[in-house]
């Protein structure tokens, strides 16, 4: 059960399909950082099946610096595995160049991945005066489709926002559905809520499955997983954080909870990396305050307006008036975007003994990532790849399906 991982990302996706027993031949990824974060990962699930993690706990300790870890714990194959290169134009001939050599005569069954969504997400369209009409990203899923004629996998999982139905008033949709149908697909869909798979987060996605039309095939049905878990249960036994305190390796506060054991977020060892948070002016604090005592006590979102005068910045008050936006401690985070890169103000942590936004853990926790999945590339690098993630819960539940279903093809 070989795959292939298109737009990777940090690898959310691919973890999923690791932990259901898939093989990855490759991931696909032009950022840099994300690449890093890949081969480091790559290198863990290498220890883990030889049993021999403590050389990644020696990394993650700070025992060894990175590149002895990685010529020394991962191997040849494993880093041409990870190919740092854009997808589309002169590149795909590089791509497939070096694909082929890793798949050499192996089948390649599945192919997962999702293009970047911009082009497709609502906010996106109406922050561009042409509605995203002319950007090239709206075409992605026809170099997708390039890898699908390349090495006919018998499925492929297509991940995106539910912009993609909608953009251009659906024909873009229509027009991608027609065009893997004359590859030899066909495609179904649906929108599936990362809560029902264990997340803890309200987060709706398209899930686009395709299958060859030579496979006896058809859209999973998936099981919604039962509970009654909070965002509090992710957060309680982290260390308290202060504004720009950086604890890059740090002590858990307290024992594990029950859904980071059901789930298996919490690693089995009595450390935690990447409990960061960014540094925030007096100013922002100022209004952090005023938005968690505001949904702490009734609920209720701090809108811009209802700000005091002294720390308005800015006359418009009509876009954006959202933008401070405290996590619900009592119920699921709203959805996990890679704008937490830029600033925190949309996740703020909600406690007024800790007034400051989330930490680098903490989001990646919301995002389903366990604790000893490390992101490379510094604290905004990390952010970026959480909020592009997709969630491994969610991910693993996906790959489980369509391994049963391949079990009987």
């Amino acid at each position: 059960m070989n795959f292939i991982d298109l737009f990777s990302g940090a690898g959310g996706l691919s973890e999923g399909f690791i932990k259901a027993g898939f093989n990855p031949i490759a991931h696909v990824e032009i950022d840099s950082h994300a690449c890093n974060t890949l081969e480091t990962r790559l290198v863990y699930h290498k220890l883990k099946n030889e049993n021999k993690l403590d050389h990644y706990y020696d990394y993650l300790n700070e025992n060894v610096e990175r590149d002895v870890f990685i010529s020394k714990f991962g191997d040849e194959f494993l880093s041409d595995s990870v190919l740092n290169i854009g997808i589309g134009g002169k590149n795909n001939k590089i791509i497939f160049d070096k694909i082929d050599q890793l798949v050499g005569n192996r089948e390649v069954d599945l192919i997962i991945g999702g293009p970047p969504c911009q082009a497709y997400s609502l906010v996106g369209r109406s922050r561009d005066a042409k509605g995203m009409k002319d950007d090239p990203r709206n075409f992605l899923y026809k170099e997708y489709a390039k890898f699908l004629k390349q090495y006919r996998p018998k499925a492929f999982v297509f991940e995106n926002v539910l912009g993609l139905i909608t953009a251009d008033e659906g024909r873009y949709f229509k027009n991608m559905r027609a065009y893997f149908k004359r590859i030899g697909y066909h495609l179904d869909y649906d929108v599936q809520h990362s809560n029902d798979f264990g997340v803890l987060q309200k987060r709706k996605r398209i899930i686009l499955i395709g299958w060859r039309k030579d496979i006896d095939f058809s859209y999973p049905i998936f099981d919604k997983i039962e509970h009654q878990f909070k965002v509090n249960d992710i957060l309680t036994d982290l260390k308290r954080l202060k504004p720009g305190e950086q604890n890059n390796l740090t002590k858990y506060k307290t024992d594990s909870t029950e859904y980071l054991e059901k789930f298996e977020l919490r690693n089995g060892v009595d450390f935690v990396t990447q409990h960061i948070a960014r540094p925030h002016n007096e100013r922002d604090l100022a209004i952090y305050k005023i938005a968690i005592k505001k949904w702490l006590k009734y609920e209720e979102r701090l809108k811009y307006p209802d700000l005091p005068e002294n720390l308005k910045t800015h006359k418009n008050q009509k876009s954006f008036v959202d933008r401070y936006k405290v996590v619900d401690p009592k119920g699921y985070s709203h959805t996990m975007v890679a704008h937490i890169a830029k600033d925190g103000h949309h996740y703020i942590y909600p406690d007024m003994k800790q007034v400051r936004s989330l930490s680098v853990r903490e989001a990646a926790r919301i995002q389903s990532f366990p604790d000893d999945f490390f992101f490379e590339g510094g604290r905004s690098a990390a952010f970026r790849q959480i909020g592009n993630a997709v969630p491994p819960l969610m991910a693993k539940e996906i790959a489980n399906k369509i391994r049963k279903k391949y079990n009987g093809i």
